[in-house]
């Protein structure tokens, strides 16, 4: 799996959140894995990319609600691009 140290505090971060983000932390590894598997680079855009089409593709109120709480603490925690 290829991850930079971003990346790398971010799954770390769902992981030591215990049972509080346990739904979150399991969506997340399946995310990595599937990105990881497909030959993908695991980053910060990758996840996103990957949980804004995972939100377009379900009608599932509870998961949409799962995918946002990810999608929100990912892009929060997220460093700004310099330059633009």
């Amino acid at each position: 799996m290829q991850q930079t140290n971003i990346e790398s505090e971010i799954v770390q971060h769902f992981r030591q959140t215990g049972i509080k983000l346990a739904v979150e932390t399991h969506i997340l590894d399946d995310i990595v894995q599937s990105i990881s598997a497909a030959g993908g680079m695991v980053n910060n855009k990758a996840i996103i990319l990957h949980l804004i089409a995972e939100l377009d593709g379900t009608s599932d109120p509870v998961r949409q609600n799962v995918l946002r709480n990810i999608l929100e603490i990912v892009v929060g925690r997220t460093p700004d691009d310099e330059g633009f």
